[in-house]
């Protein structure tokens, strides 16, 4: 699929950010369809039928997490929220409500072209194969096999606990989206209660210690203090 056939409904109610990010995209053969208000995105999403929507919180009609929670009830659209709201709680709140990815203003324009590929990438796994999907995933060095429940870095292979491949696996299946701590805790134990992010914690720096990384040092996945884990990267065909 090329990028051209990709319609992505840009939301957002300032007119200079808007032809920023418009023609941002347009150089890079996405078609952009534009709305300035929560009404009109909503006309517009129905119409359109967009592959991606890129959207703003202040917007002048409703806040943008109106919106999100409106689409959420009728679609799986990938949404990626563009905001100069730099809160954690803000953050948080968009990524439980449903946004894929969360890019804070001032934006790089190589930042956010590698949020759309990557969020649209992933959404066309996860529609073709669905969740826990069977089969290998692939990230450079990193292999997993999810059948066989084993993961291989250079071809060797890292003995995980029963909590740690899954949580590697989860992180795994949403690579490059920004996952919440809560996302997480749900998704591995079923339940967030006290003790549950350090518990988390805790069994993250364990599979760092196995895969030998040093603290300090970069790696697959991206912690942001107060919101959560990423799994950097695209998966691989």
């Amino acid at each position: 699929m090329t990028n051209n056939r990709y319609k992505i409904l840009l939301v957002e109610d300032e007119a200079n950010i808007r032809l920023v990010v418009t023609t941002l995209l347009e150089s890079a053969e996405y078609q952009v369809i534009q709305a300035g208000t929560c009404a009109l995105a909503q006309t517009l999403w129905a119409s359109y039928q967009p592959d991606l929507v890129i959207l703003d919180l202040g917007l002048p009609d409703q806040d943008g997490m109106s919106f999100l929670r409106w689409l959420r009830q009728e679609s799986l659209t990938p949404v990626i929220v563009l905001s100069a709201r730099s809160d954690e709680k803000d953050k948080v709140d968009a990524l439980d409500a449903g946004a894929n990815d969360y890019v804070t203003k001032p934006f790089g324009s190589a930042e956010l072209l590698a949020r759309v590929r990557t969020t649209l990438r992933n959404y066309r796994h996860s529609a073709a194969e669905g969740r826990l999907p069977g089969g290998r995933f692939q990230l450079r060095d990193l292999v997993i096999d999810y059948d066989a429940r084993r993961l291989f870095r250079n071809g060797e292979e890292i003995k995980l606990t029963q909590t740690e491949y899954n949580i590697i696996a989860l992180l795994s299946e949403h690579c490059g989206k920004m996952m919440t701590y809560s996302a997480i805790i749900k998704g591995i134990w079923g339940y967030s209660g006290e003790g549950s992010i350090k518990k988390l914690q805790v069994n993250m720096a364990n599979i760092r210690k196995k895969f030998g990384v040093k603290p300090g040092e970069s790696w697959y996945i991206t912690n942001e203090l107060g919101v959560g884990y990423r799994m950097e990267g695209e998966r691989e065909e």
